[in-house]
């Protein structure tokens, strides 16, 4: 898990963390095992006070640019301010299973994705 913990890592040091959680979802797709290609990141910061949702992605992406030039193909951002945070019940979104490439024809072919 040397991607994760690199995106962590940068993250920790690049904001002022309340909270910060990163999961490998790379389960989900179409990737071999033990893949290092989908990661979710829920990252709450003072540092996103009054800022626009797109200001806060593009200091991630900032950030987070090795990453996303290298294996990282897919980066969920869930980006929120204490108070917002404190206003969601410290809670987001389920991220879908993923239906493309390999796992879509599967289904197709048990009629699941009919």
């Amino acid at each position: 898990m040397k991607i994760q913990n690199a995106i962590e890592e940068k993250l920790s040091r690049a904001f002022a963390v309340n909270h910060l959680q990163v999961e490998n979802e790379s389960h989900k797709h179409s990737v071999p095992p033990n893949s290092e290609t989908h990661f979710k990141v829920t990252l709450v910061s003072a540092d996103f006070d009054g800022q626009m949702k797109v200001k806060r992605h593009q200091a991630i992406y900032k950030v987070l640019a090795d990453e996303l030039a290298g294996e990282v193909h897919a980066l969920a951002l869930h980006l929120y301010s204490p108070q917002e945070w404190s206003d969601s019940g410290q809670s987001v979104p389920e991220s879908p299973n993923c239906m493309g490439g390999s796992k879509k024809d599967a289904a197709m072919t048990s009629g699941e994705g009919q």
